[in-house]
């Protein structure tokens, strides 16, 4: 296996166990393989080159490697652990695989690296990692108390206490609202300003008690664990998320040659509506209205695989309950920029 930016063991380190991996049932996983599947048999001499831009545990990246044997995997983590981890579970690929340490709206920097003009395929599975969710020294998991940190990259950027201890309180009522879709964001906000002068915020149970006091007794009984909106939210916050997705996707379609196929599995209807939007507007025509003719450069880049978000079977849920918010999109490119470039 290569591997471009992946950080050997720290001296002294202790590897997990192989059972780490055990842990991650990749989510909608015949479905995504099923819809790749017809960009990815290749030409003689010509491997195709799939991209996991959310490497994790490696279970999507494995099952790709194994079910085209001509193709050749790039695989993008922001999580070093999560690509030491991966690069055991894929090491019998050998050459097949490239392991890069780099967030996903990085790609066409990795790529171009790579001397990779074009893909043949394109996944993302966004969101937390089943290993992130995991391990309680995250601070991600609103059921177990853990410093909260949330960065998916522990070795660069704020963590989510850093948000919380310092932020003004009308940013953290936007975040709330514009991420969390908490609509109570204002009562939490109030208490986290005022608890915070006490003492700053650093481990995830104060943070959830502090919600659960906060919030009225009707928003207490419905939409599960009533700290999930805040966690998403610092979660998104922390990461960029959002912002990065943004970019992400139109650079994932204009990488892809011509017949290549990208798949998104989404988590929360933010990102969802990110994915639709861009999906959308690559496969809707840009000619002028009233034109007799469309002509070649009006025409749709992309051509939608789902009619709307795919949902996983309820057999799934039942095995994995972490598939249960699932939504998967899919598009296909159908022609290339004007000019030639795909």
């Amino acid at each position: 296996m290569r591997e471009d930016e992946v950080l050997p063991d720290a001296p002294g380190e202790e590897r997990a166990p192989q059972g780490e991996q055990a842990r991650h049932v990749p989510v909608m996983l015949r479905r995504c393989l099923d819809m790749l599947a017809p960009a990815l048999g290749g030409t003689p001499g010509e491997p195709p080159v799939v991209v996991d831009c959310t490497l994790g545990l490696g279970g999507h990246s494995e099952a790709l490697l194994t079910a085209f044997p001509a193709a050749r995997l790039v695989a993008l983590d922001r999580d070093k652990e999560a690509l030491r981890l991966s690069a055991e579970r894929l090491a019998p690929f050998g050459e097949r695989a490239t392991l890069v340490h780099a967030v996903y709206d990085e790609l066409p920097d990795v790529l171009d690296r790579l001397g990779l003009r074009e893909v043949q395929g394109v996944l993302f599975d966004l969101g937390v990692s089943s290993m992130q969710l995991d391990e309680a020294d995250r601070g991600f998991a609103y059921a177990q108390d853990a410093p909260l940190d949330m960065r998916m990259d522990q070795s660069t950027g704020i963590s989510a206490a850093e948000v919380l201890n310092t932020y003004p309180p009308g940013e953290l009522v936007r975040i709330l609202r514009a991420y969390g879709e908490e609509k109570q964001a204002k009562r939490i906000v109030s208490m986290v300003v005022r608890e915070r002068e006490k003492e700053p915020f650093a481990n995830s149970a104060r943070l959830v008690s502090l919600i659960r006091d906060a919030l009225p007794q009707a928003a207490k009984r419905t939409g599960g664990n009533p700290a999930k909106r805040t966690f998403q939210a610092l979660r998104i916050e922390v990461n960029g998320e959002l912002s990065v997705l943004e970019r992400a996707i139109p650079a994932a379609v204009a990488a892809l040659a011509v017949g290549g196929r990208v798949a998104v599995l989404s988590y929360h209807s933010l990102e969802d509506r990110l994915v639709k939007q861009v999906f959308a507007a690559g496969a809707a025509s840009t000619a002028p209205p009233g034109l007799p003719v469309v002509p070649e450069r009006y025409q749709p880049r992309l051509k939608l695989l789902t009619r709307g978000a795919e949902l996983p079977t309820e057999e799934e849920v039942a095995a994995n309950r972490r598939a249960a918010p699932a939504r998967l999109r899919g598009a296909q490119r159908i022609r290339p920029e004007e000019g030639g470039a795909a």
